[in-house]
């Protein structure tokens, strides 16, 4: 099986040198260009690539930004390709899989892809809990990141974590509510709870996620079940089945 590798960098030349030395490994498939962040995530999430060659500095979004509204939708193997180590080689050391500085050579491309192949091939599960590292460490380090890609009506928008304030299930879609406004997308529950589930979410229902920021108060119900209220007088219901989620989420409830 080849490595599906997308390259993501800015500048066209860049591109074309790193499509000539991987057009010559057998063991590499190239399933797409970017030139910047935005377009990033969208190939990302129609390819699914095994690898992603990131630069850092790109217009509409840079690559760290691009990993962080990726989350754990982010390829497993990911090395950086950028001339500014200091985003890189300080910040982020300890998880990334490699960097290319450039101006870099054939010899040390080469190095950075012995080293993918390495993972690929024995290490796989290691190296996509390294790349979730390498994310969580980017959303910790700059929360203003985390953002939810949502594809609406023929747009495609970024919704800070921060102000979702609660999302339901609508068959296979699923409606994020705002403050202001709710935007209908095609993505299950469950995807978005795996994305959400270590940023302040919690699921209080087989169709619910809540921001527990929004949450003002919580009621028992004769039924065991719990109502929820939420700052902007929203009244939800915590189901049993997710009751103890809820009392892991706030421990003296």
């Amino acid at each position: 099986m080849k490595i599906r590798t997308l390259i993501a960098d800015d500048e066209p030349h860049a591109r074309q040198f790193v499509r000539k030395l991987l057009d010559a490994d057998t063991e590499i498939e190239i399933c797409g260009e970017c030139a910047d962040g935005v377009a990033v995530v969208e190939m990302v999430h129609e390819q699914r690539p095994d690898l992603l060659l990131l630069d850092v500095q790109m217009p509409e979004m840079d690559g760290f930004t691009a990993l962080a509204t990726l989350g754990d939708d982010a390829p497993p193997l990911i090395v950086f390709v950028t001339a500014y180590d200091q985003y890189a080689l300080k910040a982020f050391e300890a998880f990334a899989l490699d960097y290319l500085l450039k101006p870099f050579d054939e010899d040390r491309f080469s190095k950075a892809l012995a080293r993918v192949k390495t993972q690929w091939r024995g290490q796989t599960h290691d190296a996509a809990e390294r790349t979730q590292a390498l994310v969580q460490q980017i959303s910790e380090q700059r929360p203003e990141l985390q953002r939810l890609l949502v594809k609406t009506g023929g747009r495609i928008l970024f919704l800070r974590f921060a102000e979702i304030e609660w999302i339901a299930a609508e068959d296979n879609y699923a409606r994020i509510h705002t403050s202001d406004n709710d935007y209908l997308t095609r993505e299950t529950l469950s995807s978005l709870e795996t994305r959400l589930l270590q940023s302040g979410f919690i699921r209080i229902h087989r169709s619910t996620i809540v921001n527990g920021d929004y949450v003002r108060e919580l009621q028992p119900l004769s039924n065991g079940e719990q109502r929820m209220l939420l700052h902007n007088g929203l009244e939800l219901t915590v189901s049993r089945r997710y009751r103890d989620r809820v009392h892991r989420f706030w421990p003296r409830v």
